[in-house]
């Protein structure tokens, strides 16, 4: 058998190197790596792990603010087929304890900063070792001398979903879906090597970590900032051409103050943003005209990537009122209804998808991943309706649905109303118990306007959903008072807590 197609997420990395050694990689906290320095310390970081025990196949964690060696790790680790762990320590230690039990790693590398949040989370087996400045305790005498491994379906990362309904699961994540993923964000949003990107999300978090990676497989440059630094963020913006700046909910009014109280004219982006949905419309026209750029309405997950629905771009300017999704390139999409067959075109059900994207499953679960890939799609618990436009629009979590008086009712119907109106900043519906309905939908709302009040919003739904559909009660927060995951998404089930607290 002929092996000419088994590229991985390191060899790609290893031939711009080879090809463009002084082109700019990374830049991170006033210090510039180009490809080839990069290169060089990759191969003496991997000889570092081998020589350390680690093979094909085993894990290394890592619990880390964003910074350059967390990416190296990943690359040293992509060139021996290691599996690299990424720990999110803004968990509860004893939520940190499970991630690191499940997936049983060799070494636990930890920062300076996240020392004391490391501290009895090595478990017997586990070496636990300080990520310092350019991994210098791990590069031991030399470069890697095994050649490197090359099987594309060999997992690279561990990335763990935001756990909301239970403690975390680890999603495993191939050299060939990163491969896939980075050839989408090509593909759909026409990024190419002139296009830097701009890693200031978690890099326990897909945004940090993947675009990464993907930049640096075909030539990109990357700026990567210690978590959302609104100063670097924005002296990034005026000096750097960037192609996807991803922003999610929470990130955006702050970026647009900053940006309007330094008077940054934008060096140049590509396309901003991410999941239009939880977004108020007036927000995404005023940050597409400062930035000159159009919206990613995005629909993707840490299992599948970009991919199934983050075909389309929201023009620069627009308020948009229909906010309807696109396919994604190189994946297939099906909406099915609790028996796994298509919907009729205008009900729900929910989206199944298949392609190269997909994730390899979830880590030492082999009964949830029986029960989400049957039938050979993936089953992302999200809940779809085809439109008569050929566009999907997002309904809602199958998990979460108000079954009041006998009608579902999906969150994102009466959130996408409120969100639509300039008074409102964001937005959550959640279901509360009812003696005659059984469940009634309440809103939460942060303000613009602080004149807002709950009888304006009952005369804003009133006049757009059915009567069943309206909030029985209104409660306004804070923005900052919304509790969301690592992703951005607010927590349905905190804001459950709040009413049975009395909120």
């Amino acid at each position: 058998m002929i092996h000419a197609g088994r590229s991985t997420v390191y060899s790609l990395f290893r031939d711009q190197a080879r090809w463009r050694p002084g082109a700019l990689a990374i830049e991170c906290a006033g210090r510039r790596w180009s490809y080839g320095e990069l290169a060089e310390a990759v191969e003496t970081v991997a000889g570092g792990l081998r020589r350390r025990g680690l093979e094909r196949g085993d894990r290394v964690a890592v619990l880390s603010e964003n910074r350059v060696e967390y990416t190296l790790l990943q690359l040293a680790a992509a060139r021996i087929g290691a599996i690299v762990a990424c720990l999110n320590w803004r968990l509860a230690p004893g939520e940190l304890a499970h991630c690191v039990r499940l997936v049983v790693p060799k070494l636990l590398i930890a920062s300076s900063r996240h020392a004391a949040l490391a501290t009895g989370l090595g478990s017997p087996g586990t070496t636990v070792l300080p990520l310092d400045d350019d991994l210098v305790s791990l590069r031991g005498d030399g470069p890697d001398r095994e050649p490197p491994t090359d099987d594309p379906e060999d997992g690279l990362l561990l990335l763990y979903t935001s756990g909301t309904t239970g403690l975390p699961k680890a999603a495993l994540i191939s050299h060939r879906a990163e491969i896939a993923r980075m050839t989408t964000l090509r593909l759909d949003m026409n990024i190419g090597p002139e296009d830097a990107y701009l890693a200031w999300s978690p890099m326990f978090h897909m945004g940090g970590t993947e675009h990464t990676l993907a930049s640096l497989m075909f030539g990109a440059s990357v700026v990567i900032t210690d978590g959302l630094d609104l100063d670097a963020i924005v002296a990034a913006i005026g000096r750097t051409r960037l192609g996807w700046l991803l922003l999610v909910p929470a990130t955006i009014e702050p970026l647009l103050a900053k940006l309007r109280e330094t008077r940054t004219v934008p060096r140049g982006v590509k396309v901003v943003g991410c999941m239009a949905d939880l977004v108020p419309a007036e927000v995404i026209a005023q940050i597409t005209r400062l930035l000159n750029a159009p919206f990613l309405n995005s629909f993707g997950s840490t299992e599948t990537g970009l991919p199934p629905a983050t075909g389309h771009l929201i023009p620069v300017g627009e308020v948009p009122g229909d906010l309807a999704k696109r396919q994604s390139s190189l994946c297939e999409f099906r909406i099915v209804d609790a028996g796994d067959r298509d919907v009729p075109d205008g009900e729900p059900g929910e989206g199944v998808v298949r392609g190269p994207t997909l994730f390899s499953g979830y880590w030492n679960a082999p009964e949830v991943n029986a029960r989400e890939f049957r039938g050979g799609w993936f089953h992302m618990g999200d809940l779809f309706r085809r439109t008569a436009g050929g566009g999907f629009e997002f309904v809602g979590r199958s998990k979460y649905m108000i079954k009041s008086g006998g009608e579902n009712i999906y969150p994102a119907e009466i959130e996408r109303v409120l969100l639509a109106d300039p008074r409102i900043a964001d937005a959550a519906v959640v279901r509360k118990r009812d003696a005659r309905w059984g469940e009634v939908p309440v809103a939460f709302v942060a303000r613009n306007d602080e004149s807002l009040t709950a009888d304006d919003v009952a005369a804003l739904c009133r006049g757009q959903l059915a009567g069943y559909k309206r909030p029985r009660e209104v409660h306004f927060l804070r923005m900052d008072e919304l509790p969301r995951s690592t992703s951005g998404k607010i927590l349905r089930e905190r804001l459950e807590e709040l009413l049975a607290g009395g909120a």
